[in-house]
């Protein structure tokens, strides 16, 4: 289609330009596959959570973090020696056959190993959800500029808005009916299919890149360290800082999940009641989020920048924690938490990723990973064991959301900071003709 033709008014309010189609619609099947699996099991590890007790999420969490530990290591080899077409297909299939070994123990095994199964399954499910979305955004990062995300990624991440609508809806209206193993063999099949999509978004890449000798390095491996994801992360005070706001928003999404998880048990009092519950919450963020994703996200980003836009979820927690030391009552939580959930599915995840797009190719694969995933099961783990300490002084509901505010306050400063100095990076990068100065990760 030449320049000057009109574009359909679809695209001209999505903001999609010339060439960009066909790369939006693997990108959207990709992710929508990835979330609809995650959110057919999602309602399932929280129910197989409280089953297991309310007293040993904690635990859980402290597992989950030494997983992650565990697995970035492997990870960090295989983006190192294997070029990006065999190593995310790769890493997806390595979970997709854990799944398949969870369906065969919860359909053979005997019941009395169900907590068990469930609470390595908790762990499992954490692990593989920040691995194989944080494993999607670095492949958008590196097909599409930083230009083009402001725009589209808000768009692309209502493709994952719409895959966990899907994957949530199936699992709420079937909860009852099919069993558990059931709904997870169609969690293997979906997980499949973002394999195909991949690897269909991967062949347009080169089209789209914006320095023509990344896209050249498109079907290389990567090379570097092992450790390149922490020792980059370290040594950059701009990576660090994404770091601290994934730290902070994890803390206090902790804080809030567990909140959710008592209630979900002193009001629903069996497993199918507590599934349905938690996947119609899913639901009810998810359609909150999509009509912003679709047409809002890229806008607001354009009109006010990155920074703000990413200080809008910390000022809404701010409010929102506040609100609830004044009237810690269930809906006040729940509400709260639908709307957090939501600020951060439409907003914040999308621009956090544009933070990305200004930073060298390895450390988009492995200083994001160790930071989409141990960073923030980290913070997990700083949010669990507070509420478990806070519960322990015999504190309640108030004091936890007293906590919550000034952590709130410092990651609405550090993501202003971050706009400021991812601006910074554009410009500097504009001002090379497109190259990427920032080789061993330090500076801003």
């Amino acid at each position: 289609m030449p320049e000057t033709a009109p574009r359909p008014r679809l695209a001209r309010l999505i903001g999609v330009r010339p060439g960009e189609g066909p790369a939006l619609a693997w990108s959207w099947a990709y992710i929508f596959s990835l979330l609809a699996a995650y959110y057919v099991l999602r309602p399932i590890r929280d129910q197989m959570g409280v089953a297991g007790g309310l007293e040993n999420l904690p635990w859980l969490f402290t597992a989950t973090l030494l997983g992650m530990l565990a697995l970035n290591l492997p990870f960090g080899w295989l983006v190192k020696r294997l070029p990006r077409a065999r190593f995310v297909p790769l890493t997806y299939r390595f979970f997709a056959s854990h799944i398949l070994l969870f369906a065969l123990f919860l359909y053979a095994a005997p019941p009395e190993w169900d907590v068990w199964i469930g609470r390595v399954f908790f762990v499992w499910l954490s692990i593989f959800n920040l691995f194989v979305v944080s494993i999607f955004w670095a492949t958008i990062v590196d097909v599409f500029s930083t230009s083009q995300g402001k725009r589209l990624f808000g768009f692309i991440a209502a493709g994952a808005t719409l895959g966990a609508i899907a994957g949530s809806s199936l699992t709420a209206g079937l909860a009852r009916s099919v069993p558990t193993w059931g709904l997870m063999l169609g969690a293997v099949v979906l997980l499949e299919c973002a394999v195909f999509s991949m690897r269909g978004l991967s062949r347009l890449s080169e089209r789209l890149h914006r320095v023509p000798a990344e896209a050249a390095r498109a079907g290389e491996a990567i090379g570097g360290s092992v450790f390149a994801g922490v020792t980059r992360t370290l040594a950059s005070p701009y990576l660090l800082n994404i770091a601290l706001f994934m730290l902070l928003f994890s803390v206090t999404s902790t804080f809030l999940y567990f909140e959710q998880a008592g209630i979900a048990k002193r009001s629903f009092p069996d497993r199918a009641s507590q599934t349905a519950f938690f996947a119609s919450v899913d639901l009810a963020v998810n359609v909150l989020t999509l009509g912003v994703q679709l047409f809002l996200t890229g806008r607001i980003a354009q009109a006010i920048g990155i920074g703000p836009a990413l200080a809008i979820l910390p000022a809404l927690s701010i409010l929102g924690f506040g609100l609830l030391a004044a009237t810690p009552t269930i809906w006040a939580i729940v509400a709260f938490q639908v709307l957090r959930r939501a600020g951060n599915f439409a907003l914040s995840r999308p621009l956090r990723e544009v933070l990305f797009t200004v930073v060298p190719r390895e450390d988009r694969y492995k200083a994001k990973s160790f930071i989409d995933t141990v960073v923030y099961r980290l913070g997990d783990q700083v949010g669990a064991w507070s509420f478990a300490g806070i519960a322990a002084l015999g504190l309640g509901s108030t004091a936890v959301a007293l906590a919550a505010v000034p952590l709130s306050a410092a990651w609405l400063v550090n993501s202003l900071w971050l706009g400021r100095a991812q601006a910074a990076r554009e410009r500097e990068e504009a001002g090379s003709g497109g190259g990427r100065p920032w080789g061993g990760g330090a500076g801003i």
